[in-house]
């Protein structure tokens, strides 16, 4: 299995841009890894975005996204309030968003939601993420699910036990509302860290996995 770094100095600049449909969407799948690269990287820039979070959960989600950015240089957070379960026939309305967006940030890497997620606003914002940026380096991440639809994915970010702590103590923290879910608990998150690690051949530790469709290594960044 081959490594693929980042290939750029501590104080280079990264951009990175974080879409999720609802609130602890992008903490859940991708967590970890910027918690990683915000430990590691001085000059990181971020764009959060949460498409649905209805009043009572604003708070939640505008929780989380200051947690776990709490080392970005800079950081810009769009909280919408598209409706829950009802965003593909809100298409028009999402889509022109997605416009606007590319016009005002240029990630070098994006995080989004797996393509073949079963979940109909994350599958949109999937597909929509596609077809607005070119060129760019998508990472698909997965959230477990009733639904049971994870995948196979071919990217992989070790993360150490302090890492994997952090992200599952800021999920229980800001998001009191998920917790009566019977999922939403430390051994569902603690469990796929540890499958995912498993399955990227580490003999220790945790690891979150990534969707990468169209990856090209350059000399200076894999996007």
């Amino acid at each position: 299995m081959q490594t693929l770094e980042l290939g750029r100095s501590s104080k280079s600049g990264l951009n990175i841009l974080c879409l999720g449909a609802h609130g602890d969407d992008i903490e859940i799948g991708c967590g970890g890894t910027l918690l990683k690269w915000l430990d590691q990287y001085e000059n990181v820039s971020c764009r959060w975005v949460v498409f649905s979070a209805n009043p009572d959960r604003r708070r939640e989600c505008a929780a989380g996204a200051d947690l776990f950015l709490q080392r970005a240089r800079q950081k810009t957070v769009d909280i919408l309030t598209f409706r829950d379960g009802f965003m593909p026939f809100q298409g028009i309305e999402v889509k022109e968003y997605f416009e606007r967006l590319k016009t005002e940030f240029a990630p070098d890497v994006i995080f989004t939601h797996y393509l073949y997620d079963r979940h109909q606003d994350h599958r949109l914002v999937c597909d929509l993420t596609w077809n607005t940026f070119r060129g760019h380096l998508i990472l698909e991440y997965e959230v477990p699910k009733y639904d049971g639809d994870f995948g196979q994915p071919n990217v992989f970010v070790p993360l150490d036990e302090a890492v994997c702590r952090r992200k599952i103590d800021a999920l229980l923290t800001c998001f009191p509302s998920q917790r009566t879910k019977r999922w939403y608990s430390e051994e569902t998150f603690r469990a796929v860290l540890q499958l995912r690690a498993m399955e990227a051949g580490l003999t220790t530790g945790y690891a979150e996995a990534f969707y990468g469709r169209k990856v090209i290594v350059g000399d200076r960044f894999v996007g």
